[in-house]
């Protein structure tokens, strides 16, 4: 019991980590509100659009890590604090699912946030990466193939799920709250992305290289 309290400590700290919004914030830093360019979104993608790659690969790289870092902090945690491996998994998986939902849903913009891939990735590098890199070379090969980030999204959301239950069944270590975490990020990710669809489907979705700039 006395590990509850520092559970539910480390799941409200990756809730904060993750909902902190680098991209709305390096717009402001600029002089704007991302949200009013672009495609209007925070993630490091319309970032890169519009202010470019030396402000929006690091919003990539930090968006990542406030999934990362809080999911590797609850693992060294509780495992130093004598919890059984069963339990320290456990409280990593619901951190992780915090940070994802911090990114999405950050308080510090009214509960509206990102999409989630970078910080997903993030918490899937400190939980199962090869199960991530399966993603990586998905949305490598869809965006190579198509100039589309969200369809490359859309690839990783739905392969690293499927990586990851092959590579379970495989080593047969199969954890249904870790599986089930990886699927719920995925369709997450597919209902954040769901505008990105309508437009992939009307093909007018913008190619990545295609400039928006500011308004």
């Amino acid at each position: 019991m006395h590990l509850l309290p520092s559970a539910l400590l480390l799941i409200l700290f990756a809730y904060v980590c993750g909902s902190l919004p680098f991209g709305y914030w390096a717009g402001r830093y600029k002089g704007i509100d991302i949200r009013k360019h672009g495609s209007g979104n925070i993630g490091a993608t319309n970032v890169i659009r519009v202010l470019g790659k030396g402000i929006g690969v690091p919003i990539f790289i930090l968006d990542m890590l406030k999934g990362f870092v809080p999911v590797i902090l609850a693992k060294w945690w509780m495992n130093h604090s004598g919890a059984d491996p069963n339990t320290a998994m456990l409280v990593a998986v619901f951190c992780a699912a915090a940070a994802v939902l911090g990114h999405m849903f950050t308080f510090w913009l009214g509960f509206k946030g990102g999409k989630g891939v970078a910080t997903s990735a993030g918490v899937l590098l400190g939980l199962e990466p090869f199960s991530l890199a399966f993603g990586l070379v998905a949305w490598v090969i869809v965006f190579k193939l198509t100039r589309y980030v969200a369809l490359a999204s859309i690839a990783v959301a739905v392969t690293v799920p499927l990586a990851m239950a092959l590579l379970m069944t495989l080593r047969g270590t199969l954890n249904w709250v870790l599986l089930g975490l990886v699927i719920v990020m995925g369709v997450l990710v597919l209902v954040r992305h769901r505008s990105n669809i309508v437009r992939l489907l009307n093909g007018t979705e913008n190619r990545f290289g295609t400039k928006k700039g500011l308004k």
